[in-house]
């Protein structure tokens, strides 16, 4: 397993991560806490230190089982969790005041719900669920993260940025006030490098970035007739004419493989891991095959300028979400 710095946290992060959203059941139909816990250790076996939950994932059951995991194990796991908005509007409205998403009792009421799901004293890194700019001066929000942080229920504070809007951070970056942001990131979604990643490594800023895969897009398993279990959230994400859209899209990169990535997941983490502005890249882990997987791409190797330039005509501007 390679090893990067999460920006000025100081934390030294596995760069394969673990996406601990499928664990907590609630969106995703099949999930057994057997098997979810079996990959947790598995993925620890493998190097991986971080792992990224949600109190949003399952309310709350996500981070019960991570708390499992920390109790059965010795190693020094970073874990990074997030305040669902009190509105429960995803993503989040630059048009609604700051103190209707996350004012200062629901930021209280959440981190200490966390902190018991967890079973820890401190959250190493605790993040919003969402973000927008227009939010950064307004309310007492920072207030009350400062005085987490001093009463050392948190280290470090992040935001998870709003699906395909990397720009909708850029001001929070720049003023400081941020140890880490997690952004979408991926072949199709190349839109944080152009901003979003130069004022990170400007201002020591730690990148998460989540859906390498695009939500299983680029895994090569979406096929026209593929079906997903009712009551399954990619029902929504995937509807209409979408999985031939994406189908059609991922064929056109397997021309691309090759010595560098000799498979289409691979290529996708090693397209993200090539920017040196990423720490960690969260990939989404249900079953201990998912964790090796994930883990054998981490070697510390990047794609080459050549396939990078190649992949840049694969960008794709939508949102499914």
């Amino acid at each position: 397993m390679n090893y990067r710095t999460l920006g000025r946290t100081g934390y030294s992060v596995s760069e394969i991560g673990f996406g601990a959203w499928g664990i907590g059941g609630s969106m995703w139909q099949g999930s057994d806490d057997a098997e979810s816990l079996r990959a947790l250790h598995t993925a620890v076996d493998l190097g991986v230190n971080f792992i990224d939950t949600a109190y949003g994932y399952g309310d709350g059951h996500s981070e019960e089982l991570i708390g499992r995991l920390l109790k059965e194990r010795k190693e020094e796991i970073r874990v990074s969790t997030k305040i669902p908005p009190m509105d429960g509007h995803w993503p989040g409205r630059g048009n609604v005041p700051v103190r209707a998403v996350f004012p200062r009792r629901h930021i209280i009421a959440c981190t200490e719900r966390s902190l018991r799901n967890l079973g820890v004293d401190i959250i190493n890194i605790q993040q919003f669920h969402v973000w927008h700019d227009n939010w950064l001066s307004e309310g007492e929000w920072w207030e009350t993260i400062e005085e987490l942080k001093q009463q050392g229920k948190i280290r470090y504070f992040g935001v998870s940025i709003n699906d395909h809007e990397p720009d909708t951070a850029l001001k929070l970056v720049a003023s400081g006030k941020v140890n880490t942001v997690q952004v979408i990131h991926n072949i199709f979604d190349q839109s944080p490098e152009d901003e979003l990643y130069p004022l990170c490594i400007e201002k020591n800023v730690g990148v998460i970035v989540r859906v390498p895969f695009d939500e299983g897009g680029l895994t090569g398993k979406i096929t026209p007739d593929i079906t997903f279990p009712p009551g399954d959230w990619r029902n929504g994400y995937f509807r209409g004419d979408r999985k031939r859209q994406v189908f059609e899209r991922v064929e056109k990169l397997k021309p691309l493989l090759g010595e560098e990535a000799a498979t289409l997941p691979e290529l996708a983490l090693r397209y993200i891991l090539s920017f040196d502005a990423v720490s960690t890249v969260i990939a989404g882990v249900r079953k201990p095959d998912h964790a090796r997987e994930n883990c054998a791409v981490s070697d510390g190797g990047k794609l080459s300028p050549k396939l990078l330039k190649e992949l840049k005509k694969h960008q794709w501007r939508r949102n499914f979400y």
